[in-house]
């Protein structure tokens, strides 16, 4: 068995004296792991950093194997962002939230959305949205889409600014105004609605909007939590300037 590929460095672990195993976020092969022998040495290791695009290729006797993997970096991400810690902080929480998909099961647009959130990091103004609109698709990639499309309560398709926490479904500001204070906020830019600047506070709500959902969908039924890098992405984004 034989595959060639490109991937995101999403974890690697030490195996025995000098070889990793590698976690890879592939375009085509989705979340695969393999050995990479000297995976420890002084000439890989900056290769298999969190974040890095690589070109890998993949050799096992049978494909339920571990097999092997050999890398060759193709552009250095983690390098370009090594002094900023708040980008930092984003990259590990998407790398930990992307284990979350099946095991070599192809998620190509989750991967193009990490690609593209990877060369924005130079620009804090547009990849915190970025990153926020990627959790809301994974949610989708792992069979938990959030129905926007209707208010939940009246059928209208406009003024949709809540989501319930309950059913996942949109619900208008009409609908919403006995009990707003118990339902979620919904930010424009993570529906098709068109929507200004992305305020800070629209940034926080999306975070708040897709940590509840992957916390009682994905995290919770598992006994995980959301990544502490999640968490301190957020009280740096929200700490006055």
């Amino acid at each position: 068995m034989e595959w060639s590929d490109e991937g995101i460095v999403l974890s690697r672990r030490t195996h025995g004296e000098s070889s990793v195993v590698l976690e890879l976020l592939t375009r085509s092969h989705g979340r695969h792991a393999g050995l990479v022998r000297g995976g420890r040495s002084r000439r890989l290791r900056p290769v298999l950093q969190l974040g890095n695009k690589v070109s890998a290729t993949w050799r096992a006797r049978l494909s339920e194997h571990l097999g092997t993997l050999t890398v060759e970096l193709n552009r250095p991400y983690a390098s370009l962002i090594m002094e900023d810690r708040s980008a930092l902080l984003g990259l590990t929480s998407l790398c930990e939230l992307a284990r979350l998909l099946p095991e070599r099961d192809p998620h190509p647009a989750l991967y193009e959305a990490f690609l593209l959130i990877l060369e924005q990091f130079d620009n804090e103004h547009v990849w915190p949205g970025l990153v926020a609109r990627w959790e809301f698709e994974l949610l989708s990639e792992l069979g938990f889409r959030l129905d926007l499309s209707a208010c939940a309560a009246t059928g209208a398709t406009k003024n949709l600014n809540y989501v319930s926490p309950k059913s996942g479904r949109a619900v208008s500001d009409e609908a919403a105004a006995p009990y707003a204070d118990r339902l979620l906020a919904l930010p424009a830019f993570l529906t098709n609605r068109r929507c200004g600047d992305i305020s800070e506070r629209d940034i926080t709500d999306a975070f708040v909007l897709t940590g509840y959902f992957l916390d009682k969908h994905v995290l919770g039924p598992r006994d995980l939590a959301l990544p502490e890098a999640r968490q301190r992405l957020i009280d740096r984004l929200n700490r006055p300037v």
